[in-house]
């Protein structure tokens, strides 16, 4: 911090932490609800740890996540009770990306509840990218496909 960044309060500073806090992504947020269009990719996943665990398959294969993708693990990303596979170290965060119309071409990270509400909310269908992402070693692995937005939010 310079000299010329001006600080919060302490109370302004605690009303921030709170905010953030109470609207974090959670995993129950990012696995949404089960829809004819999602998929899931479990089983791929296990099939890729097994083949590393049997070393068919070397570390800088699996543990190929971007910069970026590793940053929105740490600052966006929801942790979950779960370590990392590979290095089984660190605790791996599920990251959400989100793609459709008026949507950026490299998609929309999801860095809150409300964010993924108003983004569900549109009356264009959009796709939502769940990976799981270890910000230690790089693992990472996409964990579901899920609908967003679209004819589920007209009213019938």
């Amino acid at each position: 911090v310079n000299d010329e960044c001006v600080l919060m309060s302490p109370a302004r500073i605690e009303r921030f932490s709170n905010f953030k806090q109470q609207n974090r992504l959670e995993r129950s947020d990012l696995i949404l609800v089960e829809s004819a269009a999602d998929v899931e990719f479990r089983l791929a996943r296990q099939l890729v740890v097994d083949l590393w665990k049997q070393g068919k398959i070397d570390m800088e294969t699996v543990c190929d996540a971007q910069p970026m993708l590793k940053r929105n693990a740490i600052h966006c990303g929801a942790p979950i009770d779960e370590n990392c596979p590979i290095c089984e170290i660190s605790q791996i965060s599920y990251v959400a990306y989100v793609f459709g119309p008026r949507l950026p071409a490299h998609g929309r990270c999801v860095s809150s509840k409300g964010e993924l509400k108003r983004l569900n909310s549109r009356k264009t269908k959009l796709s939502a990218y769940v990976i799981e992402v270890c910000s230690s070693c790089g693992w990472n692995h996409l964990v579901k496909i899920a609908s967003l937005g679209g004819a589920q939010n007209y009213p019938s």
